[in-house]
């Protein structure tokens, strides 16, 4: 990884002429008061190895005649420099070969001289940055996706199948309906054949009257033509045989007509008269047999989607879980990045800039620097852990801090290094004092000519 090996800056933005040899690896803290150039050698660094583009809106030192002059040593031999009235940026490589801005973009990150344009962007764009980084974002947008459909199917039918549950439960059931709604005219119908089947019943009575009249006539005839017996013998021994099987049919008929009864119609006239309350129930029934029905296999649907939601978080979690993630606990779920189980706008600040860091640190490689302004968020604690983790990642981090503590490797006051005796002298400038990692600064007296070091 390509690092800073030293830097030298004068008369940029606050920064009267300061050199650093930053720590290889883990933290290099610039410390001071507010206001004396701690931020302007950050801004320094990003403008010489970015671009013009971080070029600050009053680069040249207030009062200074000198214009802004950057000398930046990289640890692969490359040397990038800024000076004169225009800044021209000239980059020769350790071959001695000219290069320009578009060598140093190619190992440069962007983000790494800008950290905060990280860590202000939406989760989105953060979780874009990290599935660039680990190669999975169109399988994961995919994912993300056909998680996001189902669960909203999933959603509408769990609602519709509640409010179809809660329908039925407001329904009224009459458990006295029946299961179908009644037709009138089949009531009618039913009424009409009792009706007729009456009807029938009262011709056969009719009958055994006029079977009666017809013994009556018999009895007669008997009495007329007994006077004749001796001459109608034979007339009258038949009259006897059909009148013995007349009075046989009357016995039969009366025996039937004893059993004969007639059918009410009074419960088919209610059911006509009340047929559209009945019919009503019927429907107040159906309904709410339906609701329970269309309620259960909502449900039942709903079961299903959420087996299939499983199904597809089982494989987004897979997914994210083979991949190489730049930290260990670090994940994304629901379009959020998530370290440690927490949301980003739950995380600790050291957490923050840890996460915002490896990921960072992964979109080239080959960049093996970071520039971090405003570490006072942390503890020296936190401080030293995430130190720690730098060194352990072989990271070389340039931070500034509100402080003038010993875990600062470095004090800025007035745009100077505190101790870094430099005066303004017609005199030539002797080779400054070489900042060491512990942040021990050699007391050697210097002159500084403005404009050279």
């Amino acid at each position: 990884m390509i690092k800073i090996h030293k830097l030298e800056i004068e008369n940029t933005k606050r920064v009267k002429a300061v050199k650093i040899e930053p720590n290889v690896n883990g933290l290099t803290i610039i410390g001071g008061p507010n206001n004396q150039g701690k931020t302007s050698i950050l801004d320094s660094i990003a403008w010489g190895l970015g671009g013009n583009k971080y070029k600050p809106s009053q680069a040249h030192r207030e009062g200074s005649v000198i214009p802004p002059h950057l000398h930046i040593v990289m640890s692969n031999g490359l040397i990038v420099e800024r000076k004169g009235k225009n800044s021209d940026l000239k980059v020769i490589d350790p071959n001695g070969q000219k290069g320009g801005q578009q060598l140093l973009n190619s190992f440069v990150e962007e983000l790494a001289i800008d950290l905060p344009k990280f860590m202000d962007a939406t989760s989105k764009e953060k979780v874009d940055i990290l599935l660039q980084v680990i190669g999975v974002g169109s399988q994961l947008i995919e994912l993300e996706q056909a998680e996001k459909e189902v669960y909203n199917r999933r959603k509408y039918l769990g609602q519709t199948a509640d409010q179809k549950k809660k329908f039925a439960e407001e329904q009224t059931f009459y458990p006295e309906a029946p299961k179908e709604p009644v037709s009138a005219s089949e009531l009618i119908q039913q009424q009409q054949e009792i009706l007729a089947r009456n009807g029938e019943n009262q011709r056969k009575r009719e009958q055994i009257t006029q079977i009666q009249y017809q013994v009556t006539q018999g009895e007669a005839n008997i009495a007329r033509v007994t006077q004749q017996i001796q001459e109608l013998q034979g007339q009258l021994q038949t009259l006897q045989g059909l009148q013995e099987a007349t009075l046989k049919d009357l016995e039969i008929a009366q025996k039937s007509a004893l059993d004969l009864h007639d059918e009410s119609t009074e419960e088919l006239e209610r059911n006509i008269q009340q047929v559209d309350e009945i019919n009503r129930k019927v429907r107040a029934n159906l309904d709410k047999d339906k609701a329970e029905a269309d309620a259960a296999d909502l449900r039942a649907q709903y079961d299903k989607l959420t087996a299939e939601l499983t199904d597809v978080r089982t494989s987004k979690s897979d997914l994210l879980k083979n991949a190489n993630l730049p930290l260990p606990d670090l994940s994304v779920s629901e379009g959020e990045l998530i370290y440690k189980g927490q949301k980003w706008d739950n995380m600790s600040g050291s957490d923050q800039l840890k996460v915002s860091t490896a990921i960072v640190r992964q979109l080239k490689p080959d960049c093996g620097f970071i520039l971090l302004d405003k570490l006072e968020q942390m503890d020296l604690g936190t401080l030293e852990d995430f130190g720690k983790w730098l060194e352990q990642e072989g990271l070389q981090a340039i931070a500034t801090r509100v402080s003038t503590g010993e875990e600062c490797s470095i004090l800025i006051e007035d745009g100077y290094v505190v101790g870094q005796d430099l005066t303004e002298t017609n005199q030539e400038v002797e080779k400054p004092a070489v900042v060491e990692p512990t942040g021990i600064i050699p007391n050697k007296p210097q002159q500084w000519k403005e404009g050279e070091f």
